[in-house]
């Protein structure tokens, strides 16, 4: 097979954390993990060409962005470029809809959509578990957003277990105008200090999620990087309080902030929820919100009934 000189058109799906725990720091200053997350409907949209002439050039609909090495998607594709001694360069145009520097994996998900993208577009033939690999280098997201479905993930998010996906519903995610440096909230996090009452239960989240119970998931949500974005970031108890008033279930910040999403049963209550974070009293809290959905593998979609157990074959 050779290069599939039309181009693709990719999918990068965000992610939400269901319970993030910190265990430690470790003497090499990484801090291990013990966390559930789960990819959602949310997605960014990448057209990936070839082109023969040498260098990757990205164009997007936000001006901020880097196009340089200080985009994940060029360091995705310089990565296998260099790897694989390919002649000729990349054309990508992408268009974000994930919020940036939201806790939701966008940077890491457009890395992952471009690791699968340069595989296919230059029939690599690399498994799914060789990108994996690849994408760990990259960062620590990476692999599950090549991943995509549930899972636990361990260490320093290197090591993931498939979990059933969650049970049908509504989620709604807010994101406030501001932004939080990963870095700040892990450093001012002294996981050593907090009580045992700070750390989730992970446990209670996986149960829930082979159970395929919504209100025993909300229920158990929990996130310990709260313990510093919401106290350097009031706004962001105030979205989770606000949100429960709308009626959700359940609401918890995404990774190390600041988005915060909720989850409904009622599509009717959700998309009310998100129409207040976008034109009502909700606004004041929130500059972007949206109304989406946990992503299904291609396999399940369309099944009828209970969405949340899948055979493990379908995150492979």
């Amino acid at each position: 097979m050779g290069i599939v000189t039309d181009g693709l058109k990719l999918q990068a799906y965000a992610k939400i954390n269901l319970s993030l725990d910190v265990l430690r720091q470790r003497e090499d200053g990484y801090h291990e993990v013990r966390m559930v997350m789960q990819t959602i409907q949310l997605h960014d949209r990448i057209d990936l060409f070839p082109k023969k002439e040498p260098g990757i050039d990205i164009h997007t609909n936000l001006s901020f962005l880097p196009v340089n090495e200080n985009n994940l998607m060029f360091r995705a594709a310089k990565l296998l470029i260099d790897e694989f001694g390919l002649e000729g360069g990349v054309r990508m145009r992408l268009q974000k809809i994930i919020p940036v520097s939201a806790g939701m994996a966008g940077g890491s998900s457009d890395a992952a959509a471009v690791l699968d993208g340069m595989n296919r577009l230059f029939s690599l033939g690399l498994s799914r578990e060789e990108l994996r690999k690849r994408g760990l280098r990259l960062g620590a997201d990476v692999p599950f957003c090549l991943m995509r479905g549930a899972a636990l993930s361990e260490g320093i998010g290197e090591r993931l277990s498939p979990l059933p996906g969650m049970p049908p519903c509504w989620i709604v995610i807010a994101k406030p105008a501001f932004s939080i440096s990963t870095r700040f909230v892990y450093e001012n996090l002294h996981v050593g200090r907090l009580p045992r009452s700070a750390h989730p239960d992970v446990d209670a989240v996986i149960s829930a999620l082979n159970a395929g119970e919504i209100p025993a998931l909300s229920k158990n949500m929990g996130n310990i990087l709260e313990t510093v974005s919401c106290r350097e970031h009031p706004e962001i108890r105030a979205i989770k309080e606000r949100m429960l008033s709308l009626g959700a279930l359940g609401t918890l910040m995404s990774g190390s902030g600041p988005s915060v999403f909720g989850l409904f049963s009622e599509k009717s209550a959700a998309e009310h929820c998100r129409r207040d974070f976008r034109f009502g009293e909700g606004r004041r809290l929130a500059g972007q919100a949206f109304l989406t959905e946990p992503w299904l593998p291609k396999a399940a979609k369309g099944r009828k009934g209970r969405m949340a157990k899948y055979s493990r074959r379908l995150y492979e």
